[in-house]
């Protein structure tokens, strides 16, 4: 007779197999990204956003249902990257808001977590498009569903029915979209998806497995954490004399025993305010993130026992951090007053003095993509972008150090908007403000566009708007061979890819970096921006500037340093 339950112990060590499993795929994941670009990341963004839960999963010696869910909610939800990260946190947190509930599931359970989950992750979706992850896990969904409405009771057949269900409709998504259909792949979010599903079901037949999962630094660390600020321009005199009312910078989360009412939030945040400035309370139904400038951190915590256990504890002592400052400051004036000829480069701090009434968050990377945006007025910089997509927390953590009550983001990538959008529904004391910028160009064009006289309302319209008149074009290498809109493409062929697809390929990169501008250009553009990256020589750049000069007289051209990695050009027209 086959089991008809699963308690909270062979759960857990279900998805550590399934997030094992899709783990040990992502290459195979990433190869399935219709262009075949070098920074194919769906199976790394998937693979980063599991592994995030399952670290806090293996972290549970006892597992029950409710601890269970918890960290699986709350792990993918901070680690998500990428739209196909965000979609597969969204599952999760749908799956486990049922779970929860019960000691031990069984198939009329797990068929309404099946169908939450497909619920909570279309309501995330702005657009929802079938042919992808979303496609499959409804599929899923629904042979769930029909087999409890048939009286299924054997978890095993039950199980292996929703993945035989899973892969049949993974194998109709090239026929959904026919890019997929094109490129001779099936979608690469719902193939982690079975993935997922996969690990789960090995687990739960007894394969030996090995759940063992990497808990070091190393493996918590995301390149889009390191939050780079923008300089400010004060003296050391005006550093050493700030006054610093509150004394310990106090951090941490909150494991919440129930979820916070809005009263109780309320309450905190009144309270947390009574003995500190610069808070910030992020709550989640899992779990709070807490930040707080207070002379008695203890008075905070002992506070937020009332509703959970605390973790993740940092305080940071700010008058020492300051004087430890303001002494390297001087040390290095003084360097620089004795050896003027060494002529060093100007540090950046990376802190932001005071309180802003309105800041700016912007995703880049390169040293001259970061430049421009730093001196256009962007506060912080998250490292990121086309080789790896920062996740949820990283915007997190940046909206937290931004002391200002509204805060623009410009993700500057189309992978990275749900990301941004789902850090904005998880910010309750900051007025949030996403610009979907898909491009570099289009993210430098809508800061440029900011009005300070105006109100937030006008100038989110404004930047909107703008963004939808810049065409962007970027040129990179193919990784493998492939046919994309018609267009026949070999392995190291060079891509100039624009706004909707392929525009331009050859072997001659100067020559496919001029036919995709001469494809991306129309009468009603004035500006073109060159930005050359960190393996091109400004003189081969400037070439191709004057070729497209000479092209295009009427058009005023810029030429400018992005540092930008695996993109060779990135232009914009305007």
């Amino acid at each position: 007779m086959g089991l008809n339950v699963i308690d909270a112990k062979m759960l857990s060590k279900m998805f550590l197999a399934g997030a094992k499993n899709l783990e040990n795929k992502k290459e195979w994941i990433n190869e399935l990204n219709v262009f075949p670009v070098p920074d194919g990341d769906t199976g790394t963004n998937m693979s980063m956003t599991i592994m995030s839960a399952a670290r806090e999963v293996a972290a549970i010696a006892e597992p029950d249902m409710a601890s269970l869910s918890k960290a699986i909610s709350s792990g993918s939800l901070r680690g998500a990257r990428g739209n196909s990260g965000v979609i597969l946190s969204q599952l999760f947190r749908g799956f486990t808001k049922v779970i929860r509930e019960y000691d031990e599931i069984n198939v009329a359970i797990l068929a309404s977590a099946c169908e939450k989950a497909v619920e909570t992750a279309y309501k995330a979706v702005m657009k929802p498009k079938e042919g992808t992850i979303l496609t499959v896990a409804k599929g899923a969904a629904k042979r769930a569903n029909d087999l409890a409405m048939a009286g299924e009771k054997d978890l095993e057949v039950f199980i292996g029915e929703i993945i035989k269900e899973a892969d049949v409709v993974l194998a109709r998504t090239p026929e959904m979209l026919p890019v997929l259909k094109q490129a001779g792949v099936v979608d690469s979010g719902g193939q982690g998806l079975v993935e997922v599903l996969k690990g789960a079901y090995d687990a739960f037949l007894g394969k030996e497995i090995d759940f063992s999962v990497d808990s070091s630094d190393k493996a918590k660390a995301s390149l889009g954490g390191t939050i780079q600020q923008s300089a400010m321009s004060s003296t050391i005199e005006a550093q050493a004399n700030a006054e610093i009312k509150f004394c310990y910078c106090t951090q941490f989360l909150i494991m919440l025993s129930k979820p916070f009412n809005i009263k109780q939030e309320m309450d905190f945040k009144e309270y947390l305010s009574s003995i500190g400035d610069s808070i910030v309370v992020v709550a989640d139904d899992e779990i709070v993130k807490v930040h707080v400038h207070t002379n008695d951190p203890g008075l905070a915590m002992q506070k937020a026992l009332r509703y959970g256990s605390l973790t993740t504890i940092i305080i940071e002592n700010m008058r020492l951090e300051r004087d430890e400052k303001v002494s390297d400051m001087m040390e290095k004036q003084m360097q620089s007053t004795v050896l003027p000829e060494k002529n060093e480069p100007e540090t950046k701090e990376n802190m932001v003095i005071g309180h802003k009434e309105t800041g700016f968050i912007a995703v880049s990377i390169g040293e001259g993509m970061n430049e421009i945006f730093r001196s256009l007025g962007v506060d912080y910089i998250i490292e990121g972008g086309q080789t790896m997509n920062p996740s949820t927390e990283d915007m997190l953590n940046a909206i937290e150090k931004l002391d200002a009550d509204n805060i623009f983001i410009f993700p500057n990538n189309k992978n990275i908007i749900l990301a941004a959008n789902q850090a904005k529904q998880l910010t309750n004391d900051k007025n949030i403000i996403v610009i979907p910028t898909k491009t570099v160009p289009q993210g430098i064009t809508a800061i440029i566009n900011y009005v300070p006289d105006i109100s937030v309302e006008e100038n989110e319209a404004v930047m909107k708007e703008e963004v939808q008149h810049v065409a962007t074009g970027q040129v990179t290498y193919a990784v493998r061979d492939t046919v994309i809109d018609d267009k026949e493409i070999h392995q190291g062929d060079f891509m100039g890819i624009g706004d909707k697809g392929i525009l331009a390929v050859g072997t001659n990169l100067q020559d496919v970096a001029f036919h995709m501008i001469q494809e991306m250009m129309s009468d009603e553009y004035e500006l073109i921006s060159i930005y050359y990256g960190d393996i091109i020589q400004k003189e081969q750049a400037q070439e191709l500037a004057d070729m497209v000069r000479t092209e295009f007289g009427s058009c005023d051209v810029e030429l400018q340093f992005g540092g930008q990695p695996i993109y060779s050009y990135i232009v914009s027209a305007e």
